[in-house]
């Protein structure tokens, strides 16, 4: 054997003996770099003669093919066994269970800002908004409430310190009802409007709080009686609580209404036997309502002669106590996570 043969097979040997890609690289730098054992076969050829140059040189070539291919093939091979090796120890179980994300959910409050929305405009009511930082006129005066009216005090109402254009004092709206005023001013009757929106009273325990949110419905059109507003708030309340209910009106006083009524459903927690959620009564207070008052009719800029409404309103933190049996209106602001996500509406069920 000739000292090329013994080389090739030397480096052959080393070759496949290799077990990973880092000693490939040292091997191949060994044989093949610069200063390689192959590669200083080479360097020989200009100190042979002249006649043995090209054959010796063909030689060393034939080495040096053979033992490239080789290294490529060993390379080949050792990727392919670190690949495998790798997706073996990160492969996934797909038949386990996913891990569950925490997605937020839609707030109740707005949750249920959406379904009286919805409801009432299938009845035919159109959405309205009006100004939360509002005047004395249309918070008070236009709805018909007298001067000496208790809710005009400093504590029942926000009034803000700085005036408007003509010295007037400004408050934070008390009710959605100054919607009720703006909309009559600035479109003709018939109509049917729906306000939705925050109010602002100076009051807070279990059931009351600073900043709070009403629906209010106003309805104007030609003989319209006290039975378009029963009939309008029963199939109000079935819709919204999903459920038959036996509904009833009480006689009461509202400045801005006259007829006015309080009303009421039957206990939904115990259908009317008593406990402790309608304080043993069997009915729970929802909303007021009544027919619009002439004044109001007028401060609107509408002829009470020949026009007749109605109206309603409610407090919609009120409607999803009742709706969800919440005990305490505070919890809606507390930003409990427990809370929200309990009461909270799914996020795929949100609307894009």
């Amino acid at each position: 054997m000739t000292s090329l043969d013994q080389l090739k097979q030397t480096s052959l040997d080393k070759v496949n003996a290799l077990n990973s890609l880092a000693e490939l690289e040292k091997v191949r730098v060994t044989l093949l770099g610069k200063n390689g054992e192959i590669t200083s076969e080479l360097k020989k050829l200009g100190s042979l003669p002249a006649e043995e140059r090209k054959d010796y040189g063909q030689a060393v070539n034939m080495v040096k093919v053979s033992v490239t291919e080789a290294l490529e093939t060993k390379k080949e091979a050792l990727e392919e066994a670190a690949l495998n090796a790798k997706l073996e120890a990160e492969k996934l179980d797909v038949t386990l269970p996913a891990a569950q994300l925490n997605v937020g959910k839609m707030h109740p409050v707005s949750y249920v800002i959406e379904e009286v929305e919805e409801i009432l405009s299938r009845l035919g009511f159109s959405a309205a908004t009006g100004p939360e930082v509002e005047t004395d006129f249309y918070n008070f005066t236009a709805l018909n409430i007298p001067e000496d009216h208790p809710a005009r005090q400093d504590h029942d109402t926000f009034y803000l310190k700085n005036l408007d254009s003509e010295g007037k004092r400004r408050l934070l709206r008390t009710q959605t009802s100054n919607v009720q005023i703006h909309t009559m001013q600035k479109f003709e009757a018939p109509m049917r409007v729906m306000s939705i929106g925050r109010v602002y009273r100076n009051d807070s325990d279990l059931t009351h709080t600073p900043q709070f949110h009403q629906v209010e419905g106003i309805a104007l059109d030609k003989n319209l009686t006290f039975g378009h507003l029963k009939g309008t708030l029963q199939t109000f309340l079935e819709e919204y609580f999903e459920r038959k209910i036996t509904m009833r009106l009480r006689p009461s006083y509202f400045p801005f209404t006259e007829p006015s009524a309080e009303v009421d459903i039957e206990c939904l927690f115990c259908k009317g036997e008593g406990c402790r959620v309608c304080s043993h009564t069997g009915w729970l207070e929802v909303l007021g309502s009544g027919m619009v008052h002439r004044n109001v009719l007028k401060s609107g800029g509408v002829n009470p002669d020949e026009w007749q409404g109605f109206a309603f309103g409610a407090g919609i933190e009120r409607l999803a106590m009742l709706k969800y049996g919440i005990n305490d209106l505070r919890l809606f602001y507390e930003s409990g996570i427990s809370f929200l996500s309990h009461f909270g509406k799914p996020s795929t069920n949100m609307k894009v």
